[in-house]
């Protein structure tokens, strides 16, 4: 049933497109957002599934906190996905072409390596679903 759906839903397919997300994740995106427009900024639909940190701010002064593990079944798809390990992280999603999560790998855990993919793929699908555009590869990704 729900590749059938995820068949008939244009937004579904459009974000099938995506490396990194598949036609499950699509068609839970597409329905747990009834409007995309609805928030203001990709880093508020990125909240909204569980993927940044909590913020405490006031009065200028910008604290963040942790990310919780209270968040929505969105947030837990994606990171569970992009977590099986550092070799199909890199073998999925290619170091080559994205130096950014070389570098990160080398700084940091497997684990927020994942979720940093996860909220750049979280926030590639907002602006998708948002702009109804298609999914177009980055130059570097080209080249």
């Amino acid at each position: 049933m729900i590749n059938a759906w995820h068949r008939s839903s244009e937004t579904s397919r459009r974000l099938d497109e995506i490396p990194g997300i598949g036609p499950a994740l699509a068609t839970a995106l597409v329905a747990s957002v009834a409007d995309p427009k609805a928030f203001r900024s990709a880093r508020d639909f990125s909240a909204w599934i569980g993927l940044v940190p909590r913020q405490r701010s006031s009065g200028g002064r910008e604290k963040l906190g942790s990310i919780s593990k209270q968040g929505r079944s969105l947030s837990a798809r994606p990171v569970h996905g992009w977590r099986a390990g550092r070799d199909p992280l890199c073998q999925i999603h290619g170091t080559k072409h994205r130096p950014w999560l070389t570098a990160l790998l080398a700084r940091r855990r497997t684990k927020v390596a994942a979720i940093a993919l996860a909220n750049k793929i979280a926030r590639m699908a907002w602006a998708l679903m948002a702009r109804s555009e298609r999914y177009r590869e980055p130059v570097a990704l080209a080249a």
